[in-house]
């Protein structure tokens, strides 16, 4: 069987990618890299605090950078942010790094995993749910035509959502095997 490459998770905020994606790394014994918390650390600063001092296209050239470099490692799993997709130079480098799994969640879910969340700048105007249902019109096509495999992931734990995505990766590197393990 070949071997996996990486894994680039890309979705919504609040589909769980960060979780699902620790969760993931550690079953597949391999690093994991979330693209916003790498910026962070770098910046020494928080999320909102860069949107704050250098607008939401300041805070989009910092993660285009990112995505560039996470995507040139190997053998890594990586979270992207929720508005990665928006650029299409991000579209395609997350293409070209690695199988790119869509964590696919409705906005109800997102309002129920981002109610008391303080960390998403992009939330913390206007009404919420319109915002969200906004960002879902405008993204998930975008999320769509960049992904391998969409998986969804309302009302369903973490590690079921892991456990998807390794069964279905690995049907995509050797379909006949599993078909015949299945």
């Amino acid at each position: 069987m070949q071997e996996v490459p990486n894994l680039i998770l890309i979705g919504p905020m609040g589909a769980g990618k960060s979780t699902i994606g620790r969760l993931l790394a550690a079953e597949l014994s391999r690093p994991f890299y979330d693209s916003d918390h790498e910026i962070q650390s770098r910046c020494g600063a928080d999320i909102p605090w860069i949107f704050d001092v250098e607008g939401e296209n300041g805070f989009r050239d910092r993660e285009s950078a990112m995505i560039s470099e996470l995507v040139d490692y190997d053998q890594v799993v990586i979270a992207t942010g929720g508005g990665a997709v928006l650029r299409e130079e991000n579209r395609q480098r997350i293409r070209e790094g690695g199988t790119v799994i869509y964590l696919f969640t409705t906005v109800e879910q997102q309002l129920k995993r981002t109610a008391k969340d303080r960390n998403r700048p992009l939330l913390q105007r206007g009404d919420r749910e319109q915002l969200l249902r906004d960002m879902f019109a405008l993204r998930d096509p975008l999320y769509r035509a960049t992904a391998d495999l969409v998986i969804r992931t309302d009302r369903r734990g973490p590690r079921s959502v892991v456990n998807d995505i390794v069964r279905r990766v690995h049907r995509l590197l050797d379909p006949l095997t599993c078909k015949a393990s299945s």
